[in-house]
């Protein structure tokens, strides 16, 4: 499936100190089924550590975006789409 996805980022927002390399930084983008205000219905943030999120910490929005364009359902990368429902004329063999 595809899609396309346009996501604006504030560099001015990231951490320094969770860069790697002085150049990268993971982040986790959230596709919603609403818009907000703005017509925008992706958000992004840096990663959190497994400590952070269980304590429920704040999370860091250094981004927000918006869908484009889907052929589709979102199917998480080495996992099969659901099969396809056989009509009733066909042969379930």
């Amino acid at each position: 499936m595809a899609h396309l996805i346009s996501l604006s980022i504030d560099a001015s927002k990231i951490t320094k100190s969770r860069m790697k390399d002085g150049k990268y930084i993971n982040i986790t983008i959230n596709i919603d089924d609403k818009e907000d205000k703005y017509g925008n219905n992706v958000s992004a943030w840096e990663n959190q550590t497994k400590e952070e999120r269980e304590s429920k910490a704040k999370r860091n929005y250094v981004g927000n975006g918006k869908v484009l364009y889907t052929s589709g359902e979102v199917h998480k990368p080495g996992s099969a789409p659901a099969p396809s429902q056989a009509s009733s004329d066909e042969i379930p063999f």
